[in-house]
């Protein structure tokens, strides 16, 4: 299949972004009196991908009030230093440069906040590759993957054309969010995601390498 357009998700598919993400989750458990439910830095890379506000959730059986404070505290620490305690997969660049060369339309749909996402590819200068960069809406932290995938597909003129865009993510969330919006997608097996998790959430083929992942996508 040759595509037209490529959305990646950001933490786990272009960037290597566990480290800020789980020391900022410790530093908001801590904050939360719960210092110990963030013991294991490896456990809590369950929060690279999904929305924050329902991990803390299901993470640390917060209620919504308490997980939305919990965001906050997390995000005192994140947003000063997290956010570069991550680092792009070696290869992202040179892929990104030869899909381009094709002529491929390539955007980001992540569940980060909008404003992150953008600060992050522009560190890395990674935001010259791509048509559309969107994350989440700050002031909706319930916002699905889909509902991202959506505004990008609007943006970049693909909403009638879903059968030439594939999504790319290294999450079950990346997978269903791109189920939910019509789109197939390839799993990532480098990023926090296992093989088991992406195949059994429907995805049409994985990749254990941006090598691999390059000949997917027809390099």
């Amino acid at each position: 299949m040759h595509y037209q357009g490529v959305l990646f998700d950001l933490d786990g598919t272009l960037t290597a972004s566990g480290e800020g993400i789980t020391k900022s989750v410790q530093y908001a458990l801590e904050k939360m009196g719960m210092p110990e439910l963030g013991k294991d830095r490896k456990k809590l890379e369950v929060f690279v991908g999904p929305p924050l506000l329902e991990q803390f959730m299901s993470y640390a059986g917060f209620s919504e009030e308490k997980a939305a404070e919990a965001v906050r505290y997390y995000r005192e620490r994140y947003n000063v230093t997290g956010i570069f305690e991550n680092r792009p997969y070696p290869g992202v660049k040179e892929l990104l440069e030869e899909l381009k060369k094709k002529g491929m339309t390539l955007a980001v749909a992540s569940s980060k906040p909008d404003k992150m996402v953008k600060i992050v590819l522009d560190h890395f200068q990674l935001d010259t590759y791509f048509d559309v960069i969107m994350g989440s809406d700050i002031n909706r932290p319930k916002m699905t993957k889909a509902q991202v995938i959506l505004q990008v597909l609007e943006k970049i003129n693909f909403l009638d054309k879903r059968d030439q865009v594939i999504m790319v993510g290294d999450r079950h969330y990346d997978v269903l969010g791109a189920k939910e919006t019509g789109l197939s997608c390839i799993g990532v097996t480098y990023g926090y995601g296992t093989k088991e998790e992406l195949l059994k959430a429907g995805a049409v083929k994985t990749a254990a390498s941006i090598r691999e992942l390059g000949k997917l996508l027809g390099l």
